[in-house]
């Protein structure tokens, strides 16, 4: 067999999982990476067939962790060579399947990254005020670090989710379950702010209606590829280094309320985690607060 063939049953088995199982566009160019990166090796090797052997999968993975790929990734490419060769015995192409051999690494366990208070006090302290995209991004960061919220939420956030007199704020989380978050004091000033001076003029001047609270200069729904944009810009101009997502300042918001004495079951309902377990990872952040304060506090150390 050739390796245009092997080609060739490589396309076969793309087209199959997008028209016959609908999988998504990205799927699929994920699948046809992992599958060229496979074949490319194949084709260094010598071979001219699928290789039946677990020790030929086994050579091509630690290729892969040779060129310092990421366990993420090596996962991928187990899955994605797995259900390949599913198919090639559907097929009847090759009914010896090597993957049945070969278990996906273990997963590497990385704690969060969270900012420090002064940190995020220097990121709310960025956005220029006097400006109109500046109240509006003052409020946006203000709302994420007030209440842990995930981006999906903050950008699906609608005017009447917010209860001013009730210090409380309606978000729907994953399979839209709903629940009520607490909110600060600041956050909802600077949300009042944002709304009198700079959402409510821009509808009226556009001739809009919007029911979605955070909205770009056109008068339409925050993306969170924008969110993530306006995170990136601030946390340039405020010197931090850390790779900063929307997703850090959820950390954040957990690591800080637990630092300060939070009950690790309130922090769980205000997350929305079904599973304690989700929540429990912050602990081990707070674990090394701890003991910095121990360290540096106790007067026998």
């Amino acid at each position: 067999m050739t390796m245009s063939k092997l080609n060739e049953q490589i396309e076969d088995y793309l087209r199959f999982v997008q028209l016959e199982r609908g999988l998504s566009n990205n799927t699929v160019v994920a699948y046809r990476q992992d599958l060229s990166e496979f074949l490319d090796f194949l084709n260094q090797e010598g071979f001219k067939t699928w290789p039946t052997e677990a020790t030929d999968i086994d050579a091509f993975l630690a290729r892969q962790k040779d060129l310092h790929k990421a366990t993420s990734s090596i996962s991928r490419l187990i899955s994605s060579l797995r259900k390949f060769y599913q198919w090639l015995a559907r097929q009847n192409i090759q009914k010896l399947n090597p993957m049945i051999e070969i278990d996906p690494p273990k997963k590497e366990k990385r704690l969060p990254v969270a900012l420090t208070e002064k940190e995020i006090n220097d990121l709310l302290s960025q956005p220029d005020t006097d400006k109109k995209l500046g109240i509006r991004d003052k409020a946006l960061l203000e709302t994420l670090y007030a209440t842990g919220m995930r981006v999906s939420e903050l950008i699906n956030l609608k005017l009447e989710n917010i209860h001013d007199d009730l210090r409380l704020i309606k978000v729907f989380g994953k399979g839209s379950k709903e629940r009520l978050i607490p909110i600060s004091n600041v956050a909802l000033e600077w949300i009042n702010v944002y709304e009198e001076k700079v959402r409510d003029p821009l509808l009226l001047k556009k001739g809009k209606s919007n029911e979605y609270l955070f909205l770009n200069n056109r008068g339409t729904q925050l993306t969170r590829q924008a969110v993530w944009q306006i995170i990136k810009r601030y946390c340039l101009l405020a010197g931090i280094e850390k790779d900063v997502t929307p997703h850090t300042l959820r950390h954040t918001f957990a690591t800080h309320l637990l630092e300060n004495g939070a009950d690790l079951r309130v922090v769980q309902e205000i997350l929305g985690h079904s599973d304690i377990s989700t929540t429990q990872i912050y602990t081990n952040l707070t674990q090394k607060h701890i003991l910095k304060v121990y360290q540096e506090t106790h007067p026998r150390i």
